[in-house]
């Protein structure tokens, strides 16, 4: 696409750790009461802060007690997130092929860093990546540009020759803030329809598009 730089987020963009992530909220939510919150809307709140998220689901507003939450998701997940979290099929040769042809290659995630290395460092991955960014690099999370921008200063290339990839409206929010080009990926729950209406180079079904 005659980009030296991709940039992407994690979830449901390179890997799918919906299962690890509804786990861990319904632990969470169930243990303070909140038995009817559905699967599904959990994943409509994936790529959003746990604060956010928890916030949404719940009604509640109170910081503190969306940060107690916060600190149990946390928990929960250094139990079960990486033995629940699978790549796409089309993610390692991909990304083969982006590095073979000297691109350079990150992720910007509001997922923990080290969350995101235990995974790759396990799929033995990790040197495929220049840099990655996450919730704990930040100080906004997205659709803040603040990581997206810091990992093109770090990587020293410019915003013309960096593309974007995500799966949801924040990700695309955030590309715009950045004043970077963008792709979408219809991996997750955000529709072709509902990434569509943000700039974007192409929408796509499968990251091989990206080499296609």
């Amino acid at each position: 696409m005659g980009y030296t730089t991709y940039l992407f987020d994690f979830d449901y963009t390179l890997a799918n750790s919906s299962a690890g992530i509804v786990l861990c909220f319904q632990h969470v939510l169930q243990r303070h009461g909140y038995t009817g919150v559905s699967d599904e809307a959990i994943k409509r709140t994936i790529g959003k802060t746990l604060e956010d998220s928890f916030s949404i689901l719940t009604g509640v507003t109170d910081l503190v007690t969306l940060q107690a939450y916060r600190s149990e998701y946390v928990k929960e997940a250094d139990v079960y997130m990486t033995a629940n979290t699978v790549l796409y099929p089309e993610t390692h040769s991909t990304l083969k092929v982006l590095k073979e042809a000297g691109a350079k290659t990150g992720i910007i995630s509001t997922k923990f860093r080290y969350r995101i290395r235990e995974l790759l460092d396990k799929k033995q991955l990790t040197d495929l990546f220049d840099i990655i960014v996450g919730g704990e690099d930040v100080k906004a999370p997205k659709p803040s540009p603040e990581g997206l921008l810091f990992a093109i200063g770090h990587l020293g290339v410019s915003k013309e020759e960096t593309l974007y990839i995500g799966d949801s409206v924040v990700d695309a929010e955030t590309a715009l803030a950045a004043g970077v080009d963008f792709a979408g990926v219809t991996h997750g729950v955000t529709t072709a329809d509902e990434l569509a209406r943000y700039p974007h180079r192409k929408v796509m079904r499968s990251l091989e598009e990206l080499i296609g």
